[in-house]
Protein backbone atom coordinates (compact mmCIF):
# COMPACT_ATOMS: atom_id res chain seq x y z
CA UNK A 1 0.00 0.00 0.00
CA UNK A 2 2.86 2.40 0.80
CA UNK A 3 4.32 1.84 -2.67
CA UNK A 4 0.96 2.66 -4.24
CA UNK A 5 0.80 5.94 -2.32
CA UNK A 6 4.40 6.66 -3.31
CA UNK A 7 3.67 6.18 -7.00
CA UNK A 8 0.49 8.25 -6.78
CA UNK A 9 2.33 11.14 -5.10
CA UNK A 10 5.17 10.96 -7.63
CA UNK A 11 2.69 10.94 -10.50
CA UNK A 12 0.82 13.96 -9.11
CA UNK A 13 4.08 15.87 -8.59
CA UNK A 14 5.25 15.18 -12.14
CA UNK A 15 1.80 16.07 -13.45
CA UNK A 16 1.85 19.40 -11.59
CA UNK A 17 5.34 20.11 -12.93
CA UNK A 18 4.26 19.29 -16.49
CA UNK A 19 1.18 21.51 -16.25
CA UNK A 20 3.27 24.38 -14.88
CA UNK A 21 5.84 24.03 -17.66
CA UNK A 22 3.15 23.92 -20.33
CA UNK A 23 1.50 27.06 -18.94
CA UNK A 24 4.79 28.96 -18.69
CA UNK A 25 5.93 27.90 -22.15
CA UNK A 26 2.49 28.76 -23.54
CA UNK A 27 2.61 32.28 -22.10
CA UNK A 28 6.16 32.82 -23.34
CA UNK A 29 5.27 31.50 -26.79
CA UNK A 30 2.25 33.81 -27.07
CA UNK A 31 4.33 36.81 -25.96
CA UNK A 32 7.07 36.03 -28.48
CA UNK A 33 4.66 35.44 -31.37
CA UNK A 34 2.56 38.51 -30.60
CA UNK A 35 5.30 40.88 -29.50
CA UNK A 36 8.28 40.15 -31.71
CA UNK A 37 6.76 42.07 -34.61
CA UNK A 38 6.61 45.32 -32.64
CA UNK A 39 10.18 45.21 -31.34
CA UNK A 40 12.90 46.96 -33.29
CA UNK A 41 15.62 49.50 -32.64
CA UNK A 42 13.29 52.49 -32.80
CA UNK A 43 10.80 50.83 -30.43
CA UNK A 44 13.52 50.55 -27.78
CA UNK A 45 15.24 53.90 -28.40
CA UNK A 46 12.28 56.22 -28.96
CA UNK A 47 9.80 57.65 -26.42
CA UNK A 48 6.11 56.84 -26.55
CA UNK A 49 3.71 59.26 -28.17
CA UNK A 50 -0.08 59.50 -28.50
CA UNK A 51 -0.62 57.68 -25.18
CA UNK A 52 1.57 54.77 -26.25
CA UNK A 53 -0.12 54.01 -29.54
CA UNK A 54 2.94 55.34 -31.37
CA UNK A 55 6.66 55.55 -30.66
CA UNK A 56 8.60 53.25 -28.36
CA UNK A 57 9.24 52.50 -24.70
CA UNK A 58 12.54 54.28 -24.01
CA UNK A 59 11.34 56.28 -21.01
CA UNK A 60 9.44 53.29 -19.65
CA UNK A 61 12.58 51.15 -19.67
CA UNK A 62 14.61 53.91 -18.03
CA UNK A 63 11.94 54.52 -15.40
CA UNK A 64 11.61 50.83 -14.54
CA UNK A 65 15.36 50.29 -14.25
CA UNK A 66 15.81 53.50 -12.25
CA UNK A 67 13.25 52.57 -9.62
CA UNK A 68 14.36 48.96 -9.16
CA UNK A 69 18.04 50.02 -9.02
CA UNK A 70 17.39 52.55 -6.26
CA UNK A 71 15.17 50.02 -4.48
CA UNK A 72 18.07 47.58 -4.53
CA UNK A 73 20.48 50.18 -3.11
CA UNK A 74 18.03 50.98 -0.31
CA UNK A 75 17.22 47.41 0.71
CA UNK A 76 20.64 45.78 0.24
CA UNK A 77 22.48 47.15 3.33
CA UNK A 78 19.38 46.75 5.52
CA UNK A 79 19.00 43.12 4.44
CA UNK A 80 22.65 42.33 5.20
CA UNK A 81 22.41 44.00 8.62
CA UNK A 82 19.19 42.11 9.43
CA UNK A 83 20.69 38.77 8.36
CA UNK A 84 23.83 39.35 10.44
CA UNK A 85 21.76 40.34 13.46
CA UNK A 86 19.53 37.26 13.13
CA UNK A 87 22.52 34.99 12.74
CA UNK A 88 24.88 36.35 15.37
CA UNK A 89 22.93 38.27 17.99
CA UNK A 90 19.34 37.03 17.97
CA UNK A 91 19.81 33.78 19.85
CA UNK A 92 16.42 33.51 21.53
CA UNK A 93 14.34 30.92 19.65
CA UNK A 94 11.08 32.79 20.28
CA UNK A 95 12.44 35.99 18.75
CA UNK A 96 13.97 34.02 15.89
CA UNK A 97 10.55 32.57 15.17
CA UNK A 98 8.90 35.98 15.47
CA UNK A 99 11.41 37.61 13.15
CA UNK A 100 10.91 34.84 10.58
CA UNK A 101 7.15 35.21 10.90
CA UNK A 102 7.34 38.98 10.40
CA UNK A 103 9.51 38.61 7.30
CA UNK A 104 7.17 35.96 5.86
CA UNK A 105 4.17 38.21 6.55
CA UNK A 106 5.93 41.14 4.89
CA UNK A 107 6.75 38.98 1.90
CA UNK A 108 3.17 37.74 1.64
CA UNK A 109 1.40 41.11 1.81
CA UNK A 110 -0.42 41.80 -1.50
CA UNK A 111 1.27 44.47 -3.53
CA UNK A 112 -1.89 46.57 -3.70
CA UNK A 113 -1.69 46.99 0.09
CA UNK A 114 1.75 48.58 -0.26
CA UNK A 115 0.34 50.96 -2.84
CA UNK A 116 -2.63 51.96 -0.67
CA UNK A 117 -0.34 52.42 2.35
CA UNK A 118 2.04 54.65 0.38
CA UNK A 119 -0.86 56.69 -0.98
CA UNK A 120 -2.52 57.22 2.40
CA UNK A 121 0.60 57.75 4.50
CA UNK A 122 3.16 59.45 2.26
CA UNK A 123 0.85 61.34 -0.13
CA UNK A 124 -2.21 62.18 1.97
CA UNK A 125 -0.71 62.45 5.47
CA UNK A 126 2.93 63.45 4.90
CA UNK A 127 2.19 65.57 1.84
CA UNK A 128 4.80 63.95 -0.39
CA UNK A 129 4.63 64.34 -4.16
CA UNK A 130 4.14 61.57 -6.68
CA UNK A 131 7.77 60.71 -7.39
CA UNK A 132 10.06 57.91 -8.44
CA UNK A 133 11.94 57.85 -5.13
CA UNK A 134 8.70 57.07 -3.29
CA UNK A 135 8.09 54.17 -5.66
CA UNK A 136 11.66 52.97 -5.07
CA UNK A 137 11.10 53.09 -1.31
CA UNK A 138 7.96 50.95 -1.54
CA UNK A 139 9.67 48.46 -3.86
CA UNK A 140 12.65 48.29 -1.48
CA UNK A 141 10.32 47.29 1.35
CA UNK A 142 8.79 44.61 -0.86
CA UNK A 143 12.12 43.01 -1.79
CA UNK A 144 13.63 43.27 1.71
CA UNK A 145 12.43 39.81 2.91
CA UNK A 146 13.91 38.04 -0.13
CA UNK A 147 17.33 39.62 0.37
CA UNK A 148 17.28 39.03 4.12
CA UNK A 149 16.37 35.35 3.86
CA UNK A 150 18.93 34.83 1.09
CA UNK A 151 21.75 36.32 3.20
CA UNK A 152 20.63 34.50 6.33
CA UNK A 153 20.50 31.21 4.41
CA UNK A 154 24.18 31.48 3.48
CA UNK A 155 25.18 32.44 7.00
CA UNK A 156 23.37 29.43 8.44
CA UNK A 157 25.24 27.09 6.10
CA UNK A 158 28.50 28.05 7.78
CA UNK A 159 29.94 25.02 9.54
CA UNK A 160 30.59 25.34 13.30
CA UNK A 161 34.19 24.21 12.75
CA UNK A 162 34.99 27.32 10.69
CA UNK A 163 33.45 29.58 13.30
CA UNK A 164 35.36 27.86 16.11
CA UNK A 165 38.63 27.98 14.16
CA UNK A 166 38.32 31.73 13.54
CA UNK A 167 37.55 32.44 17.17
CA UNK A 168 40.36 30.11 18.29
CA UNK A 169 42.83 32.19 16.25
CA UNK A 170 42.01 35.15 18.45
CA UNK A 171 39.51 36.99 16.29
CA UNK A 172 36.94 38.98 18.17
CA UNK A 173 33.29 38.68 17.20
CA UNK A 174 33.42 42.02 15.42
CA UNK A 175 36.53 41.04 13.47
CA UNK A 176 34.97 37.69 12.58
CA UNK A 177 31.86 39.43 11.25
CA UNK A 178 33.82 42.06 9.27
CA UNK A 179 36.41 39.72 7.78
CA UNK A 180 34.32 36.63 7.12
CA UNK A 181 30.58 36.81 7.70
CA UNK A 182 30.09 40.15 5.96
CA UNK A 183 31.57 38.79 2.75
CA UNK A 184 29.44 35.66 3.00
CA UNK A 185 26.22 37.58 3.65
CA UNK A 186 27.11 39.92 0.78
CA UNK A 187 27.35 36.95 -1.61
CA UNK A 188 23.98 35.63 -0.47
CA UNK A 189 22.30 39.00 -0.80
CA UNK A 190 23.69 39.56 -4.30
CA UNK A 191 22.20 36.31 -5.61
CA UNK A 192 18.94 36.98 -3.82
CA UNK A 193 18.83 40.55 -5.09
CA UNK A 194 18.42 39.43 -8.70
CA UNK A 195 15.44 37.31 -7.68
CA UNK A 196 14.03 40.25 -5.76
CA UNK A 197 14.58 42.61 -8.69
CA UNK A 198 12.86 40.13 -10.99
CA UNK A 199 9.85 40.20 -8.69
CA UNK A 200 9.47 43.97 -8.28
CA UNK A 201 10.28 44.84 -11.91
CA UNK A 202 6.81 43.86 -13.07
CA UNK A 203 4.86 45.35 -10.15
CA UNK A 204 2.12 47.82 -11.01
CA UNK A 205 -0.16 48.23 -7.99
CA UNK A 206 2.40 49.52 -5.45
CA UNK A 207 3.67 52.31 -7.73
CA UNK A 208 0.61 53.17 -9.80
CA UNK A 209 -0.64 55.93 -7.46
CA UNK A 210 2.61 57.18 -5.92
CA UNK A 211 5.39 57.03 -8.52
CA UNK A 212 4.10 57.00 -12.08
CA UNK A 213 1.88 58.98 -14.43
CA UNK A 214 0.12 57.62 -17.47
CA UNK A 215 1.48 60.11 -20.03
CA UNK A 216 4.01 62.90 -20.37
CA UNK A 217 6.75 61.45 -18.15
CA UNK A 218 10.35 61.60 -19.36
CA UNK A 219 13.74 61.14 -17.74
CA UNK A 220 13.44 62.67 -14.24
CA UNK A 221 15.71 65.62 -13.55
CA UNK A 222 15.12 65.55 -9.79
CA UNK A 223 14.12 63.11 -7.07
CA UNK A 224 10.66 64.70 -6.81
CA UNK A 225 9.33 63.79 -10.27
CA UNK A 226 7.21 60.85 -11.48
CA UNK A 227 8.34 58.39 -14.13
CA UNK A 228 6.83 56.00 -16.63
CA UNK A 229 7.37 52.26 -16.25
CA UNK A 230 6.84 49.26 -18.46
CA UNK A 231 4.20 47.76 -16.16
CA UNK A 232 2.01 50.87 -16.05
CA UNK A 233 2.58 51.44 -19.77
CA UNK A 234 1.21 47.98 -20.53
CA UNK A 235 -1.79 48.76 -18.33
CA UNK A 236 -2.50 51.91 -20.33
CA UNK A 237 -2.21 50.08 -23.65
CA UNK A 238 -4.46 47.26 -22.43
CA UNK A 239 -7.21 49.84 -21.90
CA UNK A 240 -6.96 50.75 -25.59
CA UNK A 241 -7.59 47.23 -26.87
CA UNK A 242 -9.78 48.52 -29.70
CA UNK A 243 -6.78 50.22 -31.33
CA UNK A 244 -4.51 47.86 -33.35
CA UNK A 245 -1.34 49.92 -32.80
CA UNK A 246 -1.92 50.05 -29.04
CA UNK A 247 -2.40 46.28 -28.93
CA UNK A 248 0.77 45.66 -30.95
CA UNK A 249 2.82 48.00 -28.77
CA UNK A 250 1.34 46.39 -25.67
CA UNK A 251 2.54 42.96 -26.78
CA UNK A 252 5.97 44.40 -27.57
CA UNK A 253 6.27 46.11 -24.17
CA UNK A 254 5.13 42.89 -22.47
CA UNK A 255 7.81 40.91 -24.26
CA UNK A 256 10.51 43.38 -23.21
CA UNK A 257 9.31 43.29 -19.60
CA UNK A 258 9.20 39.50 -19.40
CA UNK A 259 12.64 39.33 -21.03
CA UNK A 260 14.12 41.62 -18.37
CA UNK A 261 12.45 39.58 -15.62
CA UNK A 262 13.76 36.34 -17.14
CA UNK A 263 17.31 37.70 -17.40
CA UNK A 264 17.37 38.88 -13.78
CA UNK A 265 15.88 35.62 -12.50
CA UNK A 266 18.31 33.53 -14.57
CA UNK A 267 21.29 35.49 -13.21
CA UNK A 268 20.04 35.05 -9.65
CA UNK A 269 19.51 31.29 -9.98
CA UNK A 270 22.88 30.86 -11.74
CA UNK A 271 24.72 32.76 -8.99
CA UNK A 272 22.96 30.80 -6.27
CA UNK A 273 23.74 27.48 -7.93
CA UNK A 274 27.40 28.42 -8.39
CA UNK A 275 27.75 29.48 -4.76
CA UNK A 276 26.12 26.28 -3.54
CA UNK A 277 28.56 24.25 -5.63
CA UNK A 278 31.50 26.16 -4.17
CA UNK A 279 30.24 25.52 -0.67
Amino acid sequence: MNKVYHYIICFLCWLALAISLVLVLGVITILVVKGIGAINVSFITQPATNFGKEGGVLYQIIGSLLMVSVAFLLSFPIAIAAALYKSEYLKDEKWQHRSDMLLHILNGIPSIVFGVFALLFFINICGAYISWWLGSLILAIMMLPILTFSSYFYLQRLSPEIRESCLALGLTKGQFIRSFLLKRSFAGAVSGSFLGLARILGETAPIMWVATIFAGAGIPSSWNEPVATLATHILILAQQANHPLAVANGWGASLILISLVFILAAIGFAMRRKQLQVQ
